[in-house]
């Protein structure tokens, strides 16, 4: 894995995009996660898996429950790959793992929280072309047979009906990403992706930390915080846009309006 600490706006733009241009169609059409986090010493566990695997153990028993009880919703289901990013999204603890193929959403969630700002944040970068040569054969052929780079909840079911038959497809830790279902505009202006790996105890920085391509994380210092959050509000990629509503509206305001503590 390579880590490269950033000093500048410029240098930050330079290396999010550095990679970006892709020879085969003449386009500047990156393969690339984003994923950003608030904190540098931030690591990559999911919310299963987190504190020590608390819920790791409960994983059948709470995504068994929330399909139980979420029925009587308005949005209908038909994969266990549907059911969980619908879990997801809603805070329920899952072995997935938010990104997004947008580096300034993984940028905002970098700066989303003023009170951070006095720590050093971090954005990865996943090649997902790269993690997809260590995928089992069967999720391989899919995505040959799809000519798609990462997968939908009906690609993956077209392999594994569930998640042991999932975990079964090898004994080796593998990553692959998937795009969600648009579930509701949140999920389609944040240019949702999820990252899934085969059990749910495995650990996504550990896994990736012994990989040589593909993977890089940008540390952005402390002190550029404040200037990639305003020139994120010029831009619009604000709580108003990514979280559509009136909540997301008064996120926006009360960060937009919050004294500075520099």
């Amino acid at each position: 894995m390579n880590e490269q600490r950033v000093e500048s706006w410029i240098e930050l733009q330079e290396a999010l995009f550095s990679g970006s241009w892709n020879e085969q169609i003449s386009r500047f059409r990156p393969s690339i996660a984003f994923r950003g986090v608030p904190a540098s010493a931030h690591d990559l566990s999911t919310s299963l898996n987190r504190h020590e695997g608390a819920f790791a153990a409960h994983e059948r028993d709470l995504l068994r429950a929330f399909r139980k009880y979420a029925r009587g919703g308005s949005r209908p289901c038909e994969t266990v790959w549907d059911w969980l990013a619908l879990a997801q999204h809603h805070g329920l603890p899952t072995r997935l793992l938010d990104w997004t193929f947008s580096p300034y959403v993984a940028l905002h969630f970098l700066t989303e929280h003023p009170e951070q700002y006095d720590v050093d944040g971090a954005v990865w970068c996943v090649d997902y072309h790269e993690t997809n040569r260590l995928l089992p054969k069967p999720l391989q052929a899919q995505l040959r047979e799809e000519g798609a780079d990462v997968f939908t909840a009906e690609m993956l079911a077209a392999v594994a009906t569930d998640l042991p038959a999932f975990d079964r497809l090898t004994k080796h830790p593998f990553v692959l990403f998937f795009e969600p279902p648009s579930l509701d505009e949140r999920i389609v202006n944040q240019f949702a992706l999820f990252s899934v790996m085969n059990g749910p105890l495995h650990r996504l920085d550990t896994f990736l930390e012994s990989q040589k391509k593909g993977v890089r994380r940008l540390i952005v210092p402390a002190s550029l915080k404040w200037e990639v959050r305003d020139k994120l509000d010029q831009a619009n990629v604000t709580e108003r846009v990514l979280f559509p509503g009136l909540d997301g509206l008064s996120r926006w305001l009360r960060r937009y309006y919050s004294p500075p503590k520099r």
